[in-house]
């Protein structure tokens, strides 16, 4: 018995989708004489036609779950695929003999998913094809965003049998520039006034202590200039923009005391971390220092908990074609004294922190102002001694009067870059522009550095630098 040719060329069959598709035209497998075993390929829900030159008697299909057959006459066969997977079609002449074996592939339709491929993410360079029973993804897209959406599409017509070869072309990396400015201003008047007489009676030293200021009475009111708090009268400790003035005649001594102080204080605050980062992978960036808390557990046990503080910065980028999608949080604190805790024994310092938390989109190189506050305090006081502050002229020696204003202001910018990695001796560390200095520069002129210009390449040059103008950073 002749084995039958296979794998003719001839096109003697119209597809027939198992879906709803329309007809298009099919692959088509003509068995003839003299032909060895061979293989044949069948869209997923699509159909081909096998032609044989011998007429058969009959046919098999070895997993009927991958690929369904039917004939359509003596000659000819009707295959239809409807899962991805590998069978096998025999076929047998009148008289029970082996005609042939035709290995059946059944593989996803292919062209369905390049055009939705198409239509979904149209202009990205994405490569699709057939591997077992399977798909394959190439080429080079615009972002991991597209990387995503693709198998997932890709994963609609093969289930968990998409192998991805994609890559992302383009930079990747994104390097964020936070700047932290604050501005604090505070002024702060007061004026206030005391009045003290002594003197003495028949009853024994009699005395009167007055307004608003800062005398301290002592046991009598022996001399008031004495100093001594347990003999006269003196001032606190700590006292600023204080006057005196007494006058004495015989037995009797008044005085009186003065403050008129005004305090202005600025701060300004800067602070600017650079961090780089993959894109969809997380980065952290701390400088600063960890401040021990003590903690007392449920049994009883202090035990010290660190409290980090200082410039803190932590972001997620994602790049998403052109854009850069950040996720991000910020915080620059410092351990403030003047909010602080104390049992006693231990004494725990609080902190003053500037924070913001949120998720913004922007292109290379933009800016966004994320977050901003104006605050403006004011608070003012008059205190005065019932009827007598409110004598004229004279009234002042009874009445104190303050004044306190403080303003802060804040902003926070980020900018996104896309970065790509560059060689190292391009780059200048901030160590790169001085060294130790020799014996001479240090003991002959008083050099606590010395400038090294030998660092080759760009470092070298920006090293040999010398900045005779004005530089940095100029707030108003």
């Amino acid at each position: 018995m002749s084995i039958k040719k296979l794998f003719a060329a001839g096109l003697l069959g119209v597809a027939v989708v198992a879906t709803q598709a329309g007809p298009t035209s099919a692959e088509t497998l003509r068995v003839m004489s003299g032909a060895p075993s061979g293989k044949l390929n069948v869209p997923m829900n699509r159909a081909v036609v096998v032609e044989s030159d011998e007429v058969f008697a009959e046919l098999s299909i070895s997993n009927p779950a991958i690929a369904d057959i039917s004939t359509l006459s003596d000659r000819m066969i009707y295959v239809l695929g409807k899962s991805p997977g590998r069978t096998t079609l025999t076929l047998l002449g009148p008289d029970g003999q082996l005609i042939t074996n035709v290995e059946v592939r059944v593989t996803p339709d292919l062209s369905e998913l390049k055009e939705r491929l198409r239509e979904v993410l149209p202009g990205e360079s994405i490569e699709v094809r057939a591997a077992n029973d399977g798909i394959v993804l190439s080429g080079t897209v615009s972002s991991a965003v597209v990387v995503d959406r693709a198998l997932d599409l890709a994963g609609r017509y093969a289930p968990e049998r998409v192998a991805n070869l994609m890559t992302v072309g383009g930079s990747q990396q994104v390097m964020l520039k936070v700047r932290f400015a604050e501005m604090n201003r505070s002024v702060r008047k007061s004026l206030s006034a005391s009045l003290a007489v002594n003197g003495t009676g028949d009853g024994g030293n009699i005395g009167y202590n007055g307004g608003n200021g800062t005398f301290i009475s002592g046991d009598n009111f022996g001399n008031i200039f004495d100093g001594d708090a347990t003999t006269g009268l003196e001032l606190q400790s700590g006292t600023q923009g204080a006057f005196t003035f007494g006058v004495g005649a015989g037995s009797m001594e008044f005085a009186i005391l003065l403050e008129a102080l005004e305090t202005k204080g600025f701060v300004r605050t800067l602070a600017e971390p650079n961090l780089t980062a993959l894109s969809g992978q997380n980065a952290e960036f701390l400088a600063g220092g960890e401040y021990p808390v003590p903690i007392t557990d449920s049994d009883g046990q202090v035990t010290v908990e660190f409290k980090p503080f200082g410039i803190q910065l932590e972001f997620t980028p994602r790049v998403v074609g052109k854009n850069i999608n950040l996720r991000m949080s910020a915080a620059v604190s410092g351990i403030d004294t003047n909010n602080s805790y104390s049992d006693g024994n231990i004494t725990i310092s609080g902190f003053s922190t500037r924070s913001t938390a949120t998720t913004v989109e922007l292109r290379d190189g933009e800016s966004f102002a994320i977050a901003g506050l104006l605050q403006d305090d004011f608070r003012s006081l008059n205190s005065q001694v019932p009827w007598l502050g409110d004598v004229p002229i004279l009234g002042a020696l009874f009445r104190s009067s303050e004044y306190n204003r403080e303003q802060s202001e804040l902003v926070i910018i980020i900018t996104a870059h896309l970065v790509s990695p560059t060689r190292g001796e391009a780059l200048a560390m901030p160590t790169d522009r001085v060294r130790p200095p020799s014996e001479s520069e240090l003991f002959l002129f008083g050099k606590v550095a010395g400038r090294d210009g030998r660092l080759p390449g760009a470092a070298g040059e920006v090293a040999r630098q010398e900045f005779s103008a004005p530089y940095g950073y100029v707030m108003e």
